[in-house]
């Protein structure tokens, strides 16, 4: 039996008043500075780390700057500038594809809806709740991404394990003013403190919320099985 929906939202009110005082400029890490740059950042960025990410796109966002740019570019070209990027052949394929959708579809511009983001090739709920949210200030979900699953998981927030499932809990017992700010914090501590393999549970201001924590737990907080 899970926790009771009450007892995890004044979970969630601590744990995020916490978090709020921790992580003040808690923000989008990505840099971009249109729609169209975020969506390439956003789409690039999965199992990749933002900084990778930015240091790509310094160059990546000089020579390609429009819709045309990308719909027109030879892909083997373009996958030869991602090169350090994960994925890189297969992310230069998203990024044309979605470009020429774009440009057929929507009028050469980045869509503003959740389904019309999500038709295009490469784009999930994940990213497209990061573009509308970031470019078209427009909140309707949760995004959960690698630390916000973890770390709700971890402090006993959630105890579902897909993406999907999990951004459906949040938003049961999240507060909505929230939705947007919840994955910055989560981001944020789970950088700072609240890694994968070896969370600093001493220096965590949410310790004595956490029922995963190690200093009194032989929990193996990644897996959920007993420490070897």
């Amino acid at each position: 039996m899970g926790t009771p929906r009450d007892t995890r939202e004044d979970q969630v009110e601590a744990v995020l008043e916490r978090l709020y005082d921790a992580y003040p400029d808690s923000t989008i890490s990505l840099n971009f500075s249109n729609r169209l740059e975020l969506l390439i950042a956003v789409m690039l960025s999965a199992q990749c780390t933002d900084e990778r990410v930015n240091k790509e796109t310094a160059d990546l966002f000089e020579k390609y700057d429009t819709v045309e740019d990308y719909a027109n570019a030879d892909e083997d070209e373009l996958s030869e500038d991602l090169n350090s990027i994960t994925y890189h052949n297969s992310k230069a394929d998203y990024i044309v594809t979605s470009a020429q959708m774009m440009l057929d579809k929507y009028g050469g511009e980045v869509p503003d809806t959740m389904d019309d983001l999500t038709e295009l090739k490469g784009v999930g709920r994940k990213t497209a709740n990061v573009v509308l949210q970031h470019g078209h200030d427009i909140v309707e979900g949760v995004v959960v991404d690698t630390h916000v699953q973890r770390i709700s998981r971890r402090l006993g927030i959630t105890e579902e394990h897909t993406p999907k499932k999990i951004e459906r809990d949040l938003m049961e017992i999240v507060p909505e003013d929230d939705w947007q700010q919840y994955t910055h914090l989560f981001i944020s501590h789970g950088r700072a403190t609240c890694t994968a393999r070896n969370p600093d549970c001493s220096d965590c201001v949410l310790e004595d919320l956490c029922p995963s924590s190690k200093l009194d737990s032989d929990v193996d907080l990644a897996s959920g099985e007993a420490w070897g």
